[in-house]
């Protein structure tokens, strides 16, 4: 029995002063993520979506709604597919900009193989994984669709290709409004597959 997770990341956020926003709340979509969030509904209206859950942050149950609503299902709520943790959100962090140029930022910035300004790679990787198991126990021999973050969306891809967890994130392959489906037959992961119904945008853009 074939089931399909699809992991979307949410569209374009409203944010103007280009700061890591991470786990804050009241950060909206942009009025071209939430075209985004219309396009990829338009490119899964034809799918067996028996299942719709967001992370609890605002972007992605905005990004979950017109989705939910095309297929007439409640939008799910997990905490398991949240932003990860960031000691740095709410402040600018470009290189060469902002709170990485101050010494007391420094002790954060010595290990970024845990990394060590946040939440670990393996336990983004943990969690995610459990959310995803639970919606394909939800969707069973049908598809489900969670909407998240970049990074916890790109650290559960590695993991679930043996790569190693730590990366450069400007190599990410998780553009906006992007989605990376888990085709499972039965409890067996038998493929990953990428797409981009809303375009290629750059990794490097500020936030998540």
């Amino acid at each position: 029995m074939t089931t399909v997770v699809h992991l979307l990341r949410h569209g374009e956020v409203h944010n103007p002063d280009k700061i890591l926003y991470g786990r804050l709340p009241n950060f909206r979509l942009s009025e071209r993520g939430q075209r985004q969030a219309l396009t990829v509904a338009e490119a899964v209206a034809g799918h067996d979506l028996a299942y719709v859950v967001a992370s609890p942050l605002q972007r992605a149950q905005e990004t979950a709604a017109p989705i939910a609503a095309a297929h007439r299902l409640d939008i799910a709520t997990d905490d398991g597919l949240i932003e990860a943790g960031n000691v740095f959100e709410g402040q600018r962090v470009a290189v060469g900009d902002g709170a990485l140029r101050q010494p007391k930022a420094w002790p954060y910035l010595l290990n970024p193989f845990r990394p060590s300004w946040g939440e670990p790679y393996v336990e983004i990787a943990h969690r995610m994984l459990g959310a995803v198991h639970r919606a394909r126990e939800k969707a069973d021999g049908r598809e489900a669709l969670c909407v998240s973050h970049q990074l916890p969306i790109w650290t559960l891809r590695r993991f679930l290709e043996a790569k190693r967890l730590w990366h450069d994130p400007r190599h990410r392959q998780c553009s906006l409004a992007s989605l990376t489906s888990l085709v499972y037959d039965g409890e067996a992961l038998v493929e990953i597959v990428y797409s981009e119904p809303a375009g290629t945008t750059d990794p490097k853009v500020t936030g998540a």
